[in-house]
């Protein structure tokens, strides 16, 4: 499997000059899909532009200079997706992945204090051996819970990289949640009203703006207000 691809063929999500160059690092397999990541060199030279190369991106990791989620990363291709935390802690530099109103991954710096905690939405839930409850969230981790609290389509705060629960934000009438697809991407809105679909099809959420969505396109952000920090394009 080749560890490149052809710019013009990157994902739409990437904030990149499709021009640029012919070639691109491509995302090694991991927990987010290759739509909805970023791999680390893209992220360091492309984004925040600390360097110009992707042997200079390597050195970086060499050094242990890099976090992602409170580890030290050490590949180059590892995809950075949606809420992850990215940190440089020599520079005091911390930023999370969110999604801009351009359908674009892209980082927002963040103080420091909140470098040590991010959010992940329950996409899942199943019964393991013993009782216990397994939350399967967005970025690929699973948490066990002894009492299930939680409803899919919940977000947790977690703690990294320990994933010990901090709070949690239900997507209920009255939440802030921020739309991660489709026309009104990017924006942050109030939930109205959940219409619960019997069919196979999604959910659907309407907003105290008059917008709607399905289910899948929506990330609580907050109770009543954003715990993060968003775009300045971002609409509140």
């Amino acid at each position: 499997m080749s560890n490149e691809m052809k710019r013009l063929t990157a994902p739409r999500s990437w904030p990149i000059k499709r021009k640029a160059h012919l070639w691109i690092t491509k995302p090694s397999p991991g927990a987010h899909a290759l739509e909805d990541s970023v791999p680390v060199t893209v992220v360091v030279r492309d984004l925040l532009k600390i360097c110009n190369t992707a042997a200079e991106v390597k050195t970086i990791l060499s050094n242990r200079d890099m976090l992602v989620d409170g580890k030290i990363v050490n590949d180059s291709r590892k995809g950075i997706g949606l809420m992850d935390v990215i940190s440089f802690p020599k520079a005091n530099s911390h930023y999370r992945m969110v999604v801009n109103v351009r359908g674009k991954l892209t980082l927002v710096a963040i103080p420091e204090e909140k470098s040590s905690w991010k959010l992940c939405r329950i996409d899942n839930k199943t019964i393991v051996p013993g009782g216990k409850t397994q939350l399967n969230l967005h970025d690929g981790r699973n948490i066990l819970v002894e009492k299930d609290e939680y409803k899919t389509g919940d977000v947790l705060k977690i703690e990294v990289p320990t994933q010990k629960i901090l709070g949690a934000y239900k997507m209920e009438q009255g939440s802030m949640a921020l739309i991660t697809s489709g026309s009104n991407v990017g924006r942050a809105e109030v939930i109205d009203e959940i219409i619960v679909r019997r069919l196979s099809s999604d959910n659907i959420v309407n907003f105290k703006n008059g917008s709607s969505t399905t289910r899948g396109n929506v990330f609580v952000i907050g109770n009543k207000v954003p715990e993060i920090e968003l775009p300045e394009e971002a609409a509140i």
